[in-house]
């Protein structure tokens, strides 16, 4: 039965998966370009710089995705501003509330990941680039965020498994990612149990692939060994 369901729905569970590969490599992505100034300002050794990046991922890491979710997506309509500014036709857009939302959501994470990648990296390093007349600039170009890059790449592939699965929350605003194609398909044949199996298994299928993307992408990076350093 389970096979005959399968079968059956397979275009519509593709199109449900492709756009929450969508969603989730435009959120991970973005949210890398948004994290990368907040997380160097968050290992700043100055506390005033520090402290702006640190409210801002204090707000989105403390409160649930699915309530900033609706913030965005139900909230920014009702100012006037907003309505009427050239952004209006994107942010009344469902797509692209989810994510806007989920791209400032995972900057917040990422750049933690980030301020701990860049206060991993030895001492020493910096000092021998610094002594090599590196100006700062390029020290953190060339030296810190290579460098902090191979650190943190285990804990960002995990973050993108995250939002990979956090991406099913934007069904709640009628994106029929997999999740919400699921919904749609079980209003129709009332499978409930079935269906949301075969959902669960192509999620699965998805993590596994960019599990194993990721992997090698250490081994090709040489992580394992840039730690032990």
């Amino acid at each position: 039965m389970v096979w005959e369901l399968f079968l059956k729905w397979l275009p519509k569970l593709i199109q449900g998966a492709t756009l929450t590969l969508e969603l989730t490599a435009l959120s991970v992505i973005a949210g890398l370009i948004v994290a990368i100034p907040l997380g160097i300002a968050r290992s700043s050794k100055l506390w005033y710089v520090r402290s702006l990046p640190y409210g801002y991922i204090f707000f989105f890491r403390g409160t649930p995705l699915l309530i900033q979710l609706f913030l965005v997506y139900y909230g920014l309509g009702q100012f006037e501003v907003v309505r009427e500014s050239v952004l209006w036709p994107y942010l009344r857009d469902p797509f692209w509330c989810a994510v806007l939302t989920m791209t400032l959501h995972t900057a917040a994470y990422i750049a933690e990941i980030l301020r701990g990648a860049i206060q991993a990296i030895p001492p020493g390093e910096i000092e021998a680039a610094r002594a090599l007349g590196m100006s700062r600039p390029k020290t953190l170009l060339h030296i810190v965020l290579p460098r902090a890059a191979r650190i943190g790449l285990p804990a960002y592939s995990n973050e993108v498994i995250l939002m990979l699965k956090a991406s099913s929350l934007a069904s709640t605003v009628t994106l029929l990612e997999l999740t919400g194609m699921t919904r749609t398909i079980i209003a129709r044949n009332y499978q409930t149990v079935d269906m949301f199996l075969i959902a669960g298994l192509i999620y699965l299928v998805m993590s596994f692939v960019l599990i194993q993307g990721f992997k090698l992408l250490e081994r090709w990076l040489r992580v394992d060994a840039c730690q032990g350093r």
